[in-house]
Parts: C-alpha cells; structure tokens; sequence
C-alpha cells in the first residue's frame, strides 16, 4: 500500500473591527476543502475583542460577519472551537445558533 500526500490549497479571511484606527475585534474564516463535498466548509479562529471593548456587540458582530461571509463563499458548515471552562463563551455560540457536536482533540507542535 502506498501513501501519497496531494496538496490542497485554502483561503482565509480576516474581518476586523477598528475604532479610532485602532483594531477593537477580530476574527478569522479559513475556507478548508476535502474529497467528501464539493462545497468546503468554513473554521473560525482567534476571535477576539479588546477587554475594554467587550459587552458592547463587538464580538456579535464579528461572529455575524464571518457567519455571512461563510455562507457566501458556499461553505456547507462552520466550525468553531472553544476551551472546556469557558461556559460565557459557548453560550454567547449557542445564542448565535452554534450547538457542540463533539470534542476537539490537539496536538501541539
């Protein structure tokens, strides 16, 4: 049996909000493709606001964007990953229609 490696390109995106030409938010789309579907599917990643930004909308916002711009680039599904401990976080994605469908699983390198 032989093992090939074929590359597969992807895109990514980075939608940001600034305020007084200072980056308040940000959030990240990577457009990932795979043999199993025409379509890719869409992970976000690093999402972030300013602690002294926070409370105000921001991160809804940014999350909203990355939403519609995953839809528009035809993506089937979104992923999103959050830390185990972080029960504001998962249940700001609830409110925004995420649901947990199983366990992330890491390794660093």
């Amino acid at each position: 049996m032989n093992l090939k490696t074929k590359e597969v390109n992807g895109k990514g995106i980075k939608i940001t909000m600034e305020s007084e030409g200072k980056e308040v938010a940000r959030g990240y789309l990577y457009l990932i493709s795979n043999d199993l579907h025409h379509q890719p599917y869409g992970f976000m990643e690093d999402i972030f606001v300013l602690e002294e930004y926070r409370g105000k909308g921001y991160g809804k916002k940014i999350v909203n964007s990355l939403i519609e711009e995953a839809k528009k680039q035809g993506c089937y599904k979104l992923l999103g990953t959050s830390r185990h401990g972080r029960e504001k976080v998962h249940k700001f994605y609830e409110n925004l229609g995420f649901h947990e469908r199983g366990k992330e699983f890491r390794m660093d390198l």
